[in-house]
């Protein structure tokens, strides 16, 4: 079965079902459909919650002071926009190719060749990344002082590749008690800090209140300039808000579960990040965080809770074992979407027999490995050398599913497709608003001197390497597409009286 449109779409005047779609993807079959409701809502939730919130908040706050939330509550719009657009496409046509599926029928084979390779970039990066942060935080334990960085790094990979390599049940599993426990953080914290607010509890020598905002500079006690700048970090912090996309091809009955796990992000986002900022600005005058420290440590120890930075550690190590294990979970799905047009190789597209397409997670987890070398040889700078050409990959793969929900809707337009009752509001000017403030985190990265703008720099290297790899891929997609048009063609022969 090709990865192209066989057959014809409806004409304008029928009124077809909305998930009806002309588009078939080869990539799609053979999946099991073990993830249930509960899987699939904390995936989203934990796709929007990771260690951008629990550690990384500290020094922006230190840097952006109380406007940090306004940061948070601007990037979570749209973050929520790019994950309300992809769930329309989802309703439309269900696939564990996601976006580069719809990519792949809106766009051709060298979008879908774009979007996959992106993402991929994205994770294989951060990848890296998360199981770098993983060996880090283990090291704040003593009796893991003495074992490598890289030893820890290569121990946490085979764990979490392991687990994926079984069965999507037990990733399903697996991401839902690490969202349980990074939830069931901040519900404590925020509780705690409501608290301490209603009291009037000291913390330290500080009074909760408004006063630790209006009498340290107000919102903006360093400017506008400087929250906008951390919006850049912002927007990362909510990278994989899309898994749940990339979930929906392998869930029993997607039209009903979507729609409430999406929507859910929206006021998990507001809740969450935003309330919780502004409850670490009321507790403590912003100069009390900093950067390397978790802003939640930073009030627990001062009122004394004991073993407040152990838990927390935990916490972030957890959010990043959950991020390691959803990059080889839907890179796994991508890649082997993309086996089966031929623009990936082909033993990314080979499943077990747990219906797990190992050969992509193979492919993810060998450039982790290649990350537990960066970590043998600059432990120091691996996490912000692969942190930054992640950046690339997630605002890349967040622009094409804007792009892919912009040709949705011009074609609905057409007639020859017809939107699900559950669609992207105010469209197209959401896609397009969505986009220009992508360009404009570019933007804002290539301002600032350092490894932001040095990233930026390498984004003709990464065209002028997509443009190489569509090059030598392009025959193999020919043969790939004329092979399924010649077996369409037979069956189709075959099926006549």
């Amino acid at each position: 079965m090709s990865d192209r449109t066989l057959t014809a779409a409806p004409d304008a005047g029928t009124s077809a079902p909305a998930s009806a779609s002309p588009h078939v993807d080869a990539g799609d079959a053979g999946y099991s459909k073990d993830l249930k409701s509960r899987h699939v809502n904390m995936i989203a939730i934990g796709g929007a919650i990771g260690t951008g919130l629990f550690l990384g908040a500290g020094g922006r706050l230190a840097s952006a002071g109380p406007s940090l939330f306004i940061a948070y509550a601007v990037c979570g719009l749209f973050a929520f926009f790019v994950v309300r657009a992809l769930g329309e496409l989802v309703l439309y046509r269900p696939s564990s190719g996601a976006f580069v599926s719809y990519a792949r029928e809106f766009m051709g084979e060298k979008g879908a060749f774009t979007a996959g390779w992106l993402y991929f970039l994205n994770w294989a990066t951060t990848g890296i990344a998360d199981i770098t942060a993983v060996a880090t935080y283990t090291h704040y334990w003593h009796m893991f002082s003495s074992i490598p960085q890289w030893v820890l790094a290569l121990i946490a990979l085979a764990v979490v590749l392991t687990v994926n390599l079984i069965s999507v049940k037990y990733f399903g599993e697996m991401e839902f008690w690490f969202a349980i426990i990074k939830v069931a953080a901040i519900t404590v914290f925020m509780v705690v800090g409501i608290f301490l607010l209603a009291s009037q509890h000291k913390v330290g020598d500080t009074t909760p209140g408004l006063a630790n905002i209006t009498a340290h500079g107000g919102i903006f006690p360093t400017g506008v300039m400087p929250m906008l700048m951390v919006i850049q970090g912002v927007v990362f912090a909510y990278a994989s808000v899309e898994l749940c996309g990339v979930a929906a091809g392998e869930t029993k009955n997607p039209e009903k579960i979507m729609p409430k796990a999406i929507n859910s992000i929206m006021w998990r986002v507001g809740l969450f990040y935003v309330g919780s900022v502004v409850l670490l600005a009321v507790l403590l005058p912003y100069t009390a965080y900093h950067a390397g420290e978790s802003p939640f440590v930073t009030v627990l120890s001062k009122i004394g809770v004991p073993y407040a930075a152990s838990v927390m550690n935990l916490v972030v190590l957890t959010a990043a074992l959950s991020s390691l294990n959803s990059g080889l979970y839907s890179t796994g799905r991508i890649l082997r979407s993309m086996a089966m047009s031929g623009s990936a190789p082909k033993f990314t597209g080979l499943m077990n027999k747990g219906q797990v397409p190992y050969g992509g997670i193979l492919l993810t987890a060998f450039f982790c490995v290649l990350g537990v070398g960066l970590n043998f040889v600059v432990p120091a700078d691996a996490f912000e050398i692969v942190l930054n050409f992640a950046a690339i990959g997630i605002i890349g793969t967040w622009g094409m599913i804007m792009v892919c929900s912009l040709l949705f809707w011009r074609r609905s337009k057409d007639g020859r497709v017809t939107r699900p009752g559950y669609k992207l509001p105010w469209a197209p000017y959401t896609q397009i608003v969505t986009l220009v403030f992508l360009a404009c985190v570019l933007g804002l990265m290539a301002s600032e001197p350092g490894a932001g703008r040095t990233t930026v720099l390498c984004l003709p290297l990464i065209v002028a390497a997509l443009a190489g790899g569509w090059f030598l891929v392009r025959g193999n997609v020919a043969r790939t597409q004329a092979d399924a048009k010649a077996e369409a063609a037979l069956q189709e022969t075959a099926d006549r009286p």
